[in-house]
């Protein structure tokens, strides 16, 4: 496995996806890290962020990989591909912001490269380094909810209302794949996988009837596990207000999760996740939420940051991703199946054989 000492010079390549501020910051204020330099396709934005940043703009893609041991990929969603292919062919290890590719050919490119080269590639999932969601699944994998029945994860935003909040590109099918069940489901898709493998079908609707716009701002699918499972995935840009991100339901209790997107962030200000287990049985006297006492890094600020810390320590330590290349795939295909579910209103396997 890969080890290397740091501080590990680290550079991003676009800015395209506003996450990569999180990113700079990150490794900026790091001891595992340094942020060497930076290339953007947009050289004005690159020069802009690299200021901003303090660090160095390079207008040739090559030079920066030259000078670095990795690099964290936020460029638009179908350009991923040429930029794995790029740092793989350097030698230089990956961080690629989600979802791994807009399409199942584009993420063929990125394992192909990653295979050939040997590099070690991390996917980014920030909802899995948020210490709430493990107690979460602590509670889950306790027995305290009983055999589940349905699970609900609801992510979104509200920057679709905004003018200008969201760039263009987001907008743009040719160039982000997909609306918002490619761009904000793609957290609820891995979120599942994580917590509960593969599903073995899905239903879905999409819709742009909110803002008209190219691509969908409004998606709603419904994945079914072999063991009879529901699990609701429900994503848009307009979300203004909202709470309740996840709800677990089982045989014998309930779990509630708030606070972990934008549209429930500012409303929750206590009780970001709670509880009710009817095991022993129900007391209708003593039927009360038990709360965790976790605040979510979403709410304290530090949730995107917690992709470059994590890969930065993995190269550090010379561990394993935390989260790999597959689980980049497994979402893909989840949203994947999901868009077919829509087109054809039927119900579809998610990953056929």
């Amino acid at each position: 496995m890969v080890r290397l000492k740091p501080p590990i010079r680290f550079g991003i390549l676009s800015y395209a996806m506003y996450h990569s501020n999180f990113w700079s910051d990150a490794v900026n204020k790091s001891d595992l890290g340094v942020l060497v330099g930076c290339w953007d396709d947009d050289p004005e934005r690159g020069r802009q962020k690299a200021e901003e940043h303090k660090t160095t703009f390079y207008a040739d893609l090559a030079d920066l990989l030259h000078e670095c041991d990795a690099v964290g990929i936020t460029s638009e969603t179908v350009k991923h591909p040429e930029l794995v292919e790029a740092a793989a062919a350097a030698g230089v290890h990956v961080l690629c912001e989600k979802p791994i590719a807009a399409d199942l050919a584009g993420c063929q490119r990125i394992e192909a490269a990653v295979r050939r080269s040997g590099i070690v590639y991390q996917q980014s999932f920030p909802k899995r380094f948020d210490p709430i969601n493990h107690q979460l699944m602590e509670i889950v994998r306790s027995g305290k909810l009983g055999k589940l029945a349905l699970v609900r994860v609801r992510h979104g935003h509200y920057y679709g209302v905004q003018a200008g909040a969201l760039p263009a590109w987001h907008h743009d099918r040719a160039l982000s794949g997909g609306g918002a069940l490619l761009d904000e489901g793609i957290h609820a898709a891995d979120f599942l996988n994580w917590f509960f493998g593969r599903p073995a079908t899905v239903k879905a609707y999409v819709s742009n009837a909110t803002f008209g716009e190219e691509v969908e701002d409004t998606a709603l699918a419904i994945f079914k596990y072999p063991d009879g499972m529901l699990a609701e995935l429900s994503t848009s840009n307009g979300m203004l207000a909202a709470e309740n991100s996840i709800e677990v339901f089982g045989s014998k209790g309930s779990a509630i999760i708030s606070g972990v997107d934008l549209a429930s962030r500012d409303l929750v200000e206590r009780g970001y996740l709670k509880y009710f287990s009817a095991n022993p049985p129900i007391n209708p006297v003593e039927r009360r939420w038990t709360m965790v006492d976790e605040v979510p890094f979403f709410k304290r600020g530090i949730f995107h940051q917690q992709n470059p810390l994590s890969f930065l320590r993995c190269l550090a330590e010379g561990s394993e991703p935390p989260v790999t290349l597959a689980d980049g795939r497994n979402s893909l295909r989840m949203i994947l199946a999901a868009y077919r579910a829509a087109e054809t209103g039927q119900e579809v396997e998610v990953f056929p054989a």
